[in-house]
Order: structure tokens, then C-alpha cells, then sequence
């Protein structure tokens, strides 16, 4: 499947062959590990780790292309209000991290069937079931934010298409709180559609 931010493509490369429990594991040591990164030199090298597994994911050059294009309209606001509080280094390595991660997870999910993390993070939470977790719903709530990734971007590319026909590119306000009222509008929808098959508590 070709296709953007957070959907799988079918592929043979090393990142499709590992297991998907192993990739699992990997991504939740570097979102631990995000914590050491402090300094812009340390976040840089954090990207650049995570741009490096596209190649061996085989993903191409358009694709990372596409799902970076709509996470700067998150980013670069982001980063302008932050450098006023945490001053510029501080604000490189954040925003570094951010997009590192979003890297990770992104080429995670465009080398591992939705169907594979699942099951992974469905069993992994079965010894729960004793302190009251449903490993299903565990599942569920998974499958949820993997696939409300790319409806994200979706219409944070919608917001900005609006932003440019009104000539605000400029205005962060003018991006921001669409985007934020059309999130909540699809989190209702999504409510009320859950609420339907019984699953609102």
C-alpha cells in the first residue's frame, strides 16, 4: 500500500522482516532514551539515526517527504513559542526529539502491518488482565491512534489549503485553531461512532 503519514507498505526489506515485537521494543528504548538528549548536537544526531532506517526500510525519498511536510505546521509554531521561554538550544532539542520520534514511529508503522503491533501489544497485556486491563481494548485504543495519524494530517493539510485561500499563511493563529476545532469535531464523531457498538465506558 502506497500511501501517507502512518500507513504500511508492503515490502522485503530488513525493517519488514524484524519482528514486530523487537521493533516494538526498540521504539519504546528511544522514547526513553529521548530524555539524555539535552544539547542541539545530541538531538541532531537523534534525526539523523532515525532518517537513517528509511533507507533500510526502503521507504522513498517522496514518501518521508509527505509526512514531514505536514508535521512542520505543528513544529515550527511549536518552536517559536518555545524559544521565547527555554531560549534556542533548548528548543532545537525539543523540537529535535519530537521529530525524531515521530520518525521512529512513522517508519515503524510503514514497515509493520497494523495487525502485527496489535497482536504484539495485545499480548503483552494479558498478564494484566489480573489488575482489570481488557487486552482488547488495549488493542482497540492502539488501532484508534495509529489510524487517526494520518486523518491528523489529513486535515492539518485541509487547515493550511483554507489558511493559503485566505492569505494568512503567516498567521499561526489562523492554523492552529482550526486545526484544533477539527480535531475535537472527528474526536466526537469518533465518541459517537464507539458509543454505537457499545463501547463508550
Amino acid at each position: 500500500m502506497t500511501g501517507s503519514l502512518g500507513l504500511y507498505r508492503a515490502g522485503t526489506s530488513p525493517l519488514h522482516r524484524l519482528p514486530a515485537g523487537v521493533k516494538l521494543i526498540g521504539l519504546a528504548v528511544a522514547g526513553a532514551g529521548s530524555v539524555l538528549v539535552d544539547t542541539p548536537a545530541q538531538a541532531a544526531a537523534f534525526v539523523a539515526s532515525a532518517l537513517a532506517l528509511y533507507p533500510v526500510g526502503r521507504v522513498p525519498v517522496r514518501v518521508l517527504l509527505d509526512m514531514v511536510r505536514p508535521l512542520l505546521w505543528v513544529l515550527v509554531p511549536l518552536a517559536v513559542f518555545q524559544i521565547v521561554f527555554i531560549g534556542w538550544a533548548r528548543t532545537v532539542a525539543l523540537v529535535g526529539v519530537i521529530l525524531a520520534l515521530v520518525l521512529l514511529a512513522n517508519v515503524v508503522t510503514l514497515t509493520t502491518r497494523t495487525t502485527e503491533l496489535i497482536d504484539v501489544v495485545v499480548a503483552a497485556c494479558r498478564p494484566l488482565r489480573i489488575v482489570g486491563v481488557d487486552p482488547l481494548r488495549v488493542g482497540l485504543v492502539l488501532n484508534l491512534a495509529i489510524r487517526c495519524v494520518p486523518l491528523m494530517a489529513d486535515l492539518a493539510g485541509e487547515v493550511r489549503d483554507a489558511q493559503r485561500a485566505r492569505g494568512l499563511e503567516l498567521s499561526t493563529r489562523a492554523f492552529v485553531v482550526p486545526l484544533l476545532v477539527g480535531a475535537l469535531h472527528r474526536a466526537d464523531d469518533l465518541g459517537d461512532a464507539l458509543a454505537a457498538r457499545g463501547l463508550d465506558d
